[in-house]
């Protein structure tokens, strides 16, 4: 009957008490489960601290390595200034011996020693092979190359050269007379400043390069002579053998003995 069917209120109550344990158990077992799971993955990163250090400073030393080798292939800075910066520029005359010219310039800040290499050391040659250059200090070298006629027709412009130059370049310490055996004796310091190749010019068709060419031949041959000419003589007069004459003293002499007079 529908009277039968209904709950008492009590019944109620009683019911409610026994489900709160339970709804409480499972709250408590959850919240249990969160904290067991945060504590374990606080305990798992303490006890992993040391051997992430340890990985980092791996990881430091292979960035380290790998910058040190990223350095090494890195190109090495020029100490030198060309002009022209990576090209010989030579009047196409077969036959002939013709000359070039290359203004070299010290950049750096400590002196700096420079030799020429070709391919063909018999057609061609350097004048100065080599040198030493102070810092900011500069210079005209010329280079002497036999041209070979052309062959099977070929055109006199279209012929290629398989002539190369190479500058190379070496620190030095201060002031000292220059030796091609510096180079050998400190191999790990030679730096490969430049390849130049071999560009012909028709003498024919006045360029610009043809004129800079003209122009630097010029200053090379005016060094040359001014290099060739003795020193200027400022010091005391020798008379005699071994006597050293001063000229004030002298002058200073002959007065006095003309006032006597």
């Amino acid at each position: 009957m529908p009277v039968a069917d209904e709950k008492s209120p009590s019944e109620g109550k009683i019911l409610g008490l026994f489900k709160l344990p339970f709804r409480n158990s499972s709250n408590t077992t959850s919240s249990s489960n969160v904290q067991h799971h945060q504590s374990h993955q606080t305990n798992s990163q303490v006890e992993g601290l040391n051997p992430h250090n340890n990985n980092n400073n791996n990881n430091n030393g292979s960035l380290s390595s790998v910058s040190s080798v990223a350095r090494s292939l890195l190109p090495t800075r020029r100490r030198l200034r060309l002009d022209p910066s990576n090209k010989l520029y030579f009047p196409y005359e077969p036959g002939k011996q013709v000359q070039s010219a290359i203004r070299i310039k010290n950049t750096s800040k400590s002196h700096v020693a420079f030799k020429f290499q070709t391919t063909a050391p018999k057609s061609c040659f350097m004048r100065p092979p080599g040198a030493i250059l102070a810092p900011g200090e500069s210079l005209i070298a010329t280079v002497f190359k036999f041209v070979e006629p052309p062959e099977n027709n070929e055109k006199p412009l279209d012929q290629k050269s398989k002539v190369k130059f190479k500058i190379m370049s070496l620190k030095v310490k201060g002031v000292m007379d220059y030796a091609p055996e510096l180079f050998d004796e400190q191999k790990d310091q030679t730096a490969v400043e430049q390849i130049l190749r071999v560009v012909f010019l028709d003498v024919e068709r006045p360029t610009p390069a043809l004129e800079k060419l003209k122009q630097q031949l010029a200053e090379a041959e005016a060094a040359l002579e001014s290099r060739k000419k003795p020193p200027e003589d400022t010091g005391p007069k020798i008379i005699g053998e071994g006597l050293v004459i001063d000229e004030w003293l002298l002058d200073y002499r002959f007065k006095l003995l003309s006032s006597v007079c």
